[in-house]
């Protein structure tokens, strides 16, 4: 997304590469997931809202920024989820998230699974990590990408699955591994198929 409506900071691990540092930055706004916020703040940065139940945000910034929490106690979610349906409620569907992965492997695997149920929803999604991108993605896409680039591709519903592009040969995978670790051979690519699935593009 060459523009985006509003960035998620997740209470995962705060991004240092270039890329998702001048997302951060450059954000018309920020939304951060509960204790996000403290690693922005100690940043020195002002979140425009804290989202989540409360649980992980630090006591003195509970207090110190109690005008810009947005409470949200349900248990059966989590707060990047949260986040999003704010976000979408306020009009804000091209959405970064950040922060999302590290500290927690479970909680990392279920904010990146997370990501095809916020496309569903209707947001324009992506998920930036230090090493790359993540993008939900349905049916037939094509995207700008250098050569020697790693892709990987992990299905959900899709079918008939081909590519152009990509050094190896892609096919209806049914685990996540099969479709890892492949190669960007030219300056666009496209993945051809009939339902849902989820990329990983390398910086």
């Amino acid at each position: 997304m060459k523009q985006v409506d509003a960035v998620i900071l997740a209470n995962g691990e705060y991004p240092v590469a270039p890329l998702p540092l001048s997302l951060l930055e450059e954000a018309p706004y920020v939304a951060c997931c509960d204790g996000g916020a403290d690693a922005y703040i100690a940043h020195g940065y002002i979140p425009d809202i804290i989202i989540g139940d409360g649980d992980s945000l630090s006591e003195e910034n509970r207090k110190r920024f109690a005008g810009l929490i947005h409470y949200n106690p349900d248990q059966e979610t989590n707060d990047q989820t949260k986040a999003v349906q704010y976000l979408m409620s306020q009009g804000k569907r091209r959405i970064a998230i950040l922060g999302a992965t590290g500290k927690r492997e479970d909680h990392t695997i279920g904010n990146i699974s997370l990501l095809m149920e916020y496309a569903r929803m209707g947001a324009e999604v992506r998920m930036y990590t230090d090493y790359g991108v993540f993008i939900p993605c349905k049916d037939t896409c094509t995207f700008p990408c250098q050569p020697g680039k790693q892709v990987s591709i992990f299905n959900f519903t899709a079918r008939a699955l081909k590519s152009k592009g990509l050094r190896y040969p892609i096919y209806d995978f049914t685990s996540w591994w099969q479709g890892t670790l492949n190669e960007c051979t030219a300056p666009t690519f496209t993945i051809e198929a009939e339902g849902e699935y989820l990329l990983f593009i390398t910086w």
